[in-house]
């Protein structure tokens, strides 16, 4: 597994080592600063993927980092605010952070708001590279290749049929909108659609595959009395 790179930018000694040892303890990375401006001399020389951001610092604070890196970088950002700073708060999630936590704060709730945006942020990086490769279709859990022939469901590989796979590479290609059987039936077998009672028999077999409960599909829909989609996620 990646070792994820989190940024820690805090003027206290004592909450900036204390979040640190943290973060190490959990297997993460992690690159201290006192100021925002030192946070932002960081990303230039490495590759963060979380920050955790003080709003009030000396030299730069928390707000204007934030705005100066969300220029640039997408991942998240969480701001330690005090009690009193609420309308810094406010101000921080209006310019991009992406949550925040009030002093004082327990160290595992820190820690549970960074996996949980780790966990966000990495299904995006995931979700924009396989944008990029006009070749893989993703939709929430389901995954299709079309050049390897390799469907993933829900982290589970799947084995279909040539046929199978040419009927769920045209329904993926456009999430939400609904086939009829007879415009299944041509585009994948490239004639005019004489048998399309196959049709029902194909999309039975590839739920019965890809879905954790056939009975009640995620992701293969029956429209009744018009076709087939695969559901927008």
């Amino acid at each position: 597994m990646e070792q994820y790179h989190i940024l820690v930018v805090e003027d206290d000694k004592e909450i900036r080592d204390g979040v640190g040892i943290y973060l190490k303890n959990q297997g993460y990375q992690v690159f201290p600063a006192e100021n925002g401006r030192e946070g932002l001399s960081v990303l230039e020389k490495e590759t963060i993927h979380l920050a955790i951001v003080d709003i009030m610092m000396p030299v730069m604070d928390g707000i204007t980092m934030t705005m100066k890196l969300r220029e640039t970088y997408d991942f998240p950002v969480i701001m330690l605010s005090a009690k009193s700073e609420e309308i810094d708060k406010v101000t921080g999630l209006n310019i991009g952070a992406d949550d925040y936590v009030t002093k004082p704060f327990a160290p595992m709730e820190l820690l549970a708001r960074v996996n949980s945006q780790l966990r966000r942020y990495a299904r995006y990086l995931k979700f924009a590279g396989a944008q990029e490769n006009s070749h893989i279709h993703v939709v929430g859990g389901l995954e299709l290749n079309e050049e390897t022939k390799e469907v993933v469901a829900d982290g589970r590989p799947v084995r279909l049929t040539p046929l199978e796979f040419k009927i769920l590479a045209l329904l993926i290609q456009s999430p939400g909108r609904v086939y009829s059987a007879d415009q299944i039936y041509e585009s994948v077998w490239n004639e005019r659609a004489i048998a399309t009672e196959t049709i029902m028999v194909h999309v039975r077999n590839i739920r019965e595959k890809i879905e954790v409960n056939p009975k009640e599909p995620k992701y293969l829909k029956v429209v009744w009395g018009v076709g087939y989609k695969i559901e927008k996620q």
